[in-house]
């Protein structure tokens, strides 16, 4: 697998001198209040995209009390390779005054690439040639370069004082640029298998847009977000993209997600088991190759720890975690650890492939240091492994889910 590791350097003193007493500010409706930023210089190596050198920063604000208010968050990255490629993203989760509305955000700009291996949950590692039908195939680790613009915004109105939100999104997917390689000579034809599957349901190879609305239902029951200790989140999301909205082609997916934090000590409740359940559906028409669900492509990149990001892809995705979380420390909150396991299965149309057929598992343990106990803004570093030899290293801001 290829491995990412990306060091954070942090400098806490000028990290302390943002944050502020929450008992000592007076909150305003509608306003920012209590906002703190944690500008993290990164460092970053991968053997797709070379040295990776940029800007990671962690913001967290009120826009209401805190005891009627959850609190609002904003991850941002800027990183630049050696191989003159770019990341650029940024992600929301901000809620206003006494929770009334909540705004969810997903912006990203990609200049990168990223291998695929073909589709199903029974892609091999390494590249070789199948068939599908009668025509030969590339499966196992294809290259692929290929720029990225996403545009993804939710808002959302809160039912009354209950926990449950509805509201509408836009999406946006401009996939461009693409081009797939092996970086080595092969003895026989095949076609890769981004090109033949965007051949067979009538995608272009080179460009596509996925652009379409959604409706969408959240139960916020999770006391802070980043990094619960309790309680529960429930999200579901009915989007279509048409084609008068800018669509290659008119489809419709299905995406749901669920998660439960269970507080196995009322009197130290770092110590949590959480678990996720997570599924991603097309349930009308067809979509580009780069759409369809893959492991390590939700909001925050976190589904498939032990597994390179993009490794299974498919029409329809099953995933699940259970994750153990704990204080390293007797009386302090500053170091924790975690111990996980996950498993996922796709289906492929073109291939006969049924959700559930093969079950991909994967499990680690990780590091966590909590480096703003009021916000519980954490540095997460976890090791995963997963089949056939994938594993790989992750850090990252907040905890996985």
């Amino acid at each position: 697998m290829k491995r990412i590791c990306i060091i954070f350097l942090w400098i806490s003193t000028s990290f302390q001198a943002l944050a502020q007493d929450a008992d000592t500010v007076e909150y305003l409706p509608n306003k920012i209040n209590n906002f703190s930023i944690l500008p993290l210089p990164a460092i970053a190596y991968n053997p797709a995209n070379g040295w990776m050198f940029g800007v990671a920063a962690a913001s967290s604000w009120y826009m209401g009390a805190p005891s009627t208010t959850h609190q609002s968050n904003l991850v941002f990255n800027f990183l630049y390779t050696t191989k003159k490629q770019w990341i650029i993203s940024s992600k929301s989760n901000v809620f206003l005054a006494d929770d009334q509305w909540n705004l969810i955000g997903d912006w990203r700009y990609f200049i990168t690439s990223q291998p695929t291996f073909g589709l199903g949950s029974s892609s091999p590692n390494e590249l070789s040639m199948g068939l599908i039908g009668s025509e030969p195939v590339l499966e196992g680790e294809q290259q692929m370069d290929f720029s990225l613009i996403k545009f993804y915004e939710t808002i959302l109105r809160r039912v009354g004082t209950s926990k449950f939100y509805i509201g509408l999104g836009y999406h946006l997917d401009i996939h461009q640029k693409i081009e797939s390689y092996t970086g080595e000579t092969l003895d026989f034809e095949a076609d890769f298998s981004h090109d033949f599957y965007n051949e067979q349901f009538g995608f272009p190879t080179d460009k596509y847009t996925l652009s379409g609305v959604s409706l969408n239902g959240i139960m916020e029951n999770r006391d802070i977000a980043v990094s619960p200790y309790e309680r529960n989140y429930a999200m579901i999301s009915y989007k279509i993209n048409p084609e008068f909205l800018g669509s290659n082609q008119s489809s419709s997916t299905l995406l749901l997600d669920y998660r439960h934090y269970f507080t196995l000590n009322p009197k130290r409740k770092r110590h949590v088991l959480a678990a996720w359940v997570y599924g991603n559906f097309l349930i009308s028409g067809d979509l580009p190759y780069m759409n369809l669900p893959a492991l390590g492509w939700d909001m925050f990149g976190r589904t498939g720890r032990g597994y390179a990001q993009g490794r299974f892809r498919g029409e329809q995705m099953a995933y699940t975690e259970l994750e153990y979380r704990f204080p390293l420390q007797k009386n302090k909150d500053l170091f924790g650890g975690t111990v996980f396991v996950n498993a996922a299965s796709f289906s492929s149309k073109l291939d006969g492939e049924k959700l559930m057929n093969t079950i991909n598992p994967g499990y680690g343990l990780g590091l966590r240091v909590m480096i703003n106990k009021e916000k519980r803004t954490t540095i997460t570093a976890d090791y995963g492994f997963g089949q056939k030899g994938n594993s790989g290293f992750y850090l990252n801001i907040n905890e996985s889910f």
